[in-house]
């Protein structure tokens, strides 16, 4: 989309930013709404973080708290980087989600509830014994009834269109209220629903309806006193913008990057949560040179995409910590064959299947060391959907020019978590070069360039190159299999030296902040939003605090210990149980504290601001 030029003031009055939840079951079309409330708020120029949460189980019982699907979106009219802390509006569709979420809205907030849904059964089934809606428990919230799907059911019937066609549509419905709410245009919901449904005119007709039903109920009853607006962000820079989340970043990355090489993509990958939309979302793409494979399984998958960079194509696959575990015998031979390749690990949480819709970043220890042997790997990790766009870009970078497997590091917050993304100029993406070997008159397996250490990259089939491929140690320069003691020694060194070699192309590492001062946050991933709000709220009470976020783990920047010896505290906050604190503790022999959670859930900005205030030396009041 492209920005539009500032709406026309009006007498709506306005707010900076707005927290809202929708919850529901797993049919109720949650994710959907959510989506298109995204789309929406970034078509009117506010800047978005949203943070959906799906069920673990594929189908739970209807009306259950275990299949309460939530999705919780800010949009603001200053930057924003996290989908907010707690809700400002929870908008529920039954009990269930009631029961889940009423303990995240503050006092004072306000509940929207589909009165439809509060039948005895669904009250009886989360364990309440009267309707929460009229007992008075809900006393200090602001609580409105609203019947979704009785509503909804009755804007259909004289269109003819009645039973569960009508009632699914009640989501429709309690957007378009959404929208009256929060003065938003129904133009983009519009066009995404005659698009999605283009071959089902009565499902366009039934959900237009509902929709446009649900801005007029919100416009004519008064119930509803508190509309307001929320401005574009005027800080936003011209330019074709599109809401991403990081699945879709990622896919597109690597479609980029393979142009940037002039090679095929080829992509072999398993289903697995929250990783199988990159394969579904390349699988599409063939008319831009993109092959994509669905394995067997994990194992087969990064055997099948190490075989097409042998070949001479990108190879990347993709999975969640359970797959990585089943790669790692692969990742070792692609760091003896010293061929690119790109692994994505979109982690959740673990051990064994674990939370498998929830996000962690329990895997950094996993990446770096889980194969057998010495053998290094460069391990990148993005900080947001958008930035999973050039960090897709980046791990194929290091893959080709080092002659090296890179793990790429993402989570379940990024992977479906969207925000609005500025499309690049291709242009401004330097060329991707693989440098082929071509010349047999001087070709030899392991014949190192100087400056990356990289041996050279030849396609199988080119008369002259012809030379051995396999896990068994190789000579240096000749790659005759060798046994020789020394030239293991070697060869060890060598892939060693090759990884470190990789922090001398990294830019200065950037520091969010003063340069020196009483505590540095340091954070990788995911928690990049919610860690640098909290240094920014901080900053401005007063506070001598710095942040700093890492995108390459394997191998560290090199001025990470200076900038670190410049603070009397590290902080490092992680969803983890502190593996990116170990590190830099062992390497940097700093007392770096750890932050720590594995709760499924990210960060709240106000725990981080806790944790930084615990040590300062001199207390910064709460709320400055």
């Amino acid at each position: 989309m492209t920005i539009p030029a500032p709406a026309t003031a009006t007498a709506v009055p306005s707010v900076d930013r707005v927290i809202i939840r929708f919850a529901g079951d797993s049919g109720d079309g949650v994710q959907t709404i959510g989506d298109q409330l995204g789309l929406t708020s970034a078509v009117a120029g506010n800047d978005i973080a949203t943070l959906p949460d799906f069920p673990a189980e594929i189908r739970a019982p209807a009306g259950t708290i275990y299949g309460v699907s939530g999705f919780q979106m800010q949009f603001a009219s200053t930057a924003t980087l996290t989908a907010g802390d707690a809700p400002d509006v929870l908008v529920v569709f039954n009990p269930a989600a009631l029961k889940k979420n009423i303990a995240d809205l503050p006092k004072g907030g306000t509940i929207i509830a589909d009165s439809s849904g509060f039948v005895p059964r669904n009250l009886e089934m989360v364990g309440y014994t009267a309707n929460p809606l009229n007992d008075g428990s809900l006393a200090g919230f602001q609580v409105h009834q609203v019947d979704f799907t009785g509503l909804t059911v009755a804007a259909l019937k004289p269109l003819g269109i009645v039973g569960s066609a009508a009632s699914r549509c009640a989501n429709f419905f309690a957007l378009g209220l959404t929208y009256w709410l929060y003065s938003r245009p129904l133009d983009a919901t519009i066009t995404f629903i005659n698009d999605k449904f283009k071959n089902k005119p009565e499902v366009i007709t039934a959900n237009l309806t509902a929709l446009k039903a649900g801005w007029h109920y919100g416009e004519t009853t008064e119930a509803f006193q508190a509309r307001v607006q929320v401005p574009r962000d005027e800080s936003v820079k011209p330019g074709t913008y599109r809401s991403v989340n990081g699945n879709q970043a990622l896919s597109m990355g690597l479609v980029t990057a393979a142009h940037k090489a002039g090679r095929e993509l080829f992509f072999s990958g398993y289903p697995i949560t929250p990783a199988s939309d990159i394969l579904q979302q390349l699988s599409g793409l063939r008319a831009l040179g993109v092959k994509t494979l669905q394995a067997e399984d994990e194992i087969a998958a990064i055997g099948a995409a190490l075989g097409a960079s042998y070949a001479g194509s990108i190879g990347v696959t993709a999975s969640a910590g359970p797959g990585l575990d089943l790669k790692s015998e692969f990742l070792g031979l692609a760091v003896a064959v010293e061929l690119p390749l790109v692994v994505i690990n979109v982690q959740r949480g673990g051990p064994s299947t674990g939370l498998p819709t929830k996000m962690e970043q329990a895997d950094l220890l996993h990446a770096l060391f889980s194969r057998h042997g010495e053998s290094p790997i460069p391990v990148i990790a993005a900080r947001s959907p958008a930035d999973a766009f050039e960090c897709a870009i980046e791990a194929v970078r290091i893959a080709v020019r080092t002659r090296t497997p890179v793990i790429l590091l993402c989570d379940g917050n990024i992977a479906f978590g969207s925000e609005p993304w500025r499309i690049p100029d291709p242009a401004s993406f330097a060329p991707i070069d693989c440098n082929f070997h071509t010349d047999p008159a001087t070709f030899q397996p392991f014949q190192r360039d100087e400056k990356y250490l990289a041996r050279p990259w030849a396609i199988p089939g080119t008369p002259g190159l012809e030379h051995r491929i396999g896990g068994l140690e190789k000579a240096n320069i000749t790659g005759h299999i060798s046994y020789d003691p020394d030239n293991h020694q070697l060869m060890t060194d060598l892939r060693a030296a090759k990884v470190e070699r990789i922090a001398d192309s990294y830019p200065a590492t950037e520091v969010t902040g003063d340069a020196s001062g009483d505590v540095l946050a340091i954070s990788w991933g995911s928690p990049y939003g919610p860690v640098l709000t909290a240094v920014r709220h901080l900053r401005a009470g007063g506070a001598k605090v710095s942040h700093v976020q890492l995108r390459h783990l394997n191998p560290l920047p090199k001025d990470l210990g200076e900038i670190i010896g410049r603070f009397t505290r590290v902080l490092i906050p992680e969803n983890n149980c502190g593996q990116l604190s170990k590190l830099v503790r062992a390497k940097y022999l700093v007392d770096a504290v750890g932050f720590n959670q594995v709760r499924g859930l990210p960060f709240k900005v106000a725990d981080i601001e806790q944790a930084i205030r615990n040590l300062l030396p001199t207390p910064i009041a709460k709320g400055t």
